[in-house]
């Protein structure tokens, strides 16, 4: 699927005062699929097809992404991400998902399965999380390893820092993440850099990139509802990551409570694109094992 045709079949919604992009299809339990860090819900465009066959499947851009807005005064929190997510299946009138998230979207996965475990205690009401299966992502800070752009980012030049970011350099940073024999071809790596540049993403980088620091200061929470959760959850991972590749995993093992893990070889931080077959397989075998157990 080419990304013209990609955002053609989108839709749009607003979330305080900003457009956000997304893409809707397919009929039965409702899947949200959370894309990463720098680039879009595109990134599950080569699985998107078979998904839609099992679930009805959402995917936003969220705010500073893709093509959705990227406004300069908008916080770019996890949580404000979080939010708009429950906004947009609140509007969708979804009221019980699973979610399938990768890199970035793994924290607002974790926020929002915080946000679901406290209403589950206190019998509140709200939006209902099934499961949820990650792919590559910071759920440990301390297991994070940031590309030096994203450290550059965080300094007191980020902002000048993304203004300088060229699609020269974002290969050069994008291009090792990928496993040694699933690399982007240049079309794709287009693809992607004219996701991160619509509406001058680089711009706002700077701030986005705070989530880093999220994650250091929710670590309670967001560490301590993967180990206390009563959701089932999956890891999927490519474990030649040069930033939540194999270590993460150890320590996955390490921190959760009988940890349900799938392990993919000379895969790097992009399973859904290096091994699209092989994140389906995982996935729907997760999901059709926890049907059988809930008959």
């Amino acid at each position: 699927m080419r990304i013209d045709d990609w955002k053609q079949a989108g839709e749009r919604f607003r979330f305080r005062q900003q457009n956000v992009f997304y893409r809707e299809a397919g009929q039965g339990e409702a899947l949200l699929c959370i894309h990463g860090f720098p680039t879009a819900s595109w990134d599950w465009h080569l699985i998107w097809p078979e998904l839609t066959q099992h679930f009805r499947t959402i995917a936003a851009d969220m705010i500073g992404f893709g093509f959705s807005d990227k406004p300069q005064d908008f916080s770019y929190s996890i949580l404000d991400q979080a939010a708009l997510h429950e906004s947009l299946l609140e509007s969708l009138a979804i009221h019980s998902t699973h979610i399938l998230a990768h890199d970035y979207g793994d924290t607002v996965a974790q926020e929002l399965l915080a946000r679901f475990e406290h209403r589950r205690q206190s019998g509140s009401a709200g939006l209902t999380i099934r499961s949820v299966c990650f792919l590559n992502g910071g759920l440990f800070p301390e297991t994070h390893r940031p590309r030096l752009i994203q450290k550059l980012l965080l300094t007191r030049s980020g902002a000048l820092i993304g203004r300088l970011v060229t699609e020269d350099s974002f290969r050069r940073s994008f291009f090792p993440l990928f496993g040694p024999d699933t690399r982007p071809s240049d079309q794709e790596l287009q693809a992607f850099w004219s996701l991160i540049r619509y509406n001058d993403g680089p711009r706002v980088a700077h701030k986005v990139i705070q989530y880093m620091q999220e994650r250091e200061t929710h670590r309670e929470r967001w560490v301590g509802v993967l180990q206390n959760t009563t959701v089932p959850l999956r890891l999927i991972n490519g474990l030649q990551d040069p930033v939540s590749g194999e270590h993460m995993v150890k320590r996955y093992r390490e921190l959760v409570p009988q940890p349900d893990i799938v392990d993919l070889e000379n895969i790097g931080h992009y399973p859904q694109v290096e091994d699209p077959a092989g994140v389906l397989k995982a996935f729907i075998d997760f999901i059709e094992g926890l049907e059988k157990s809930w008959k």
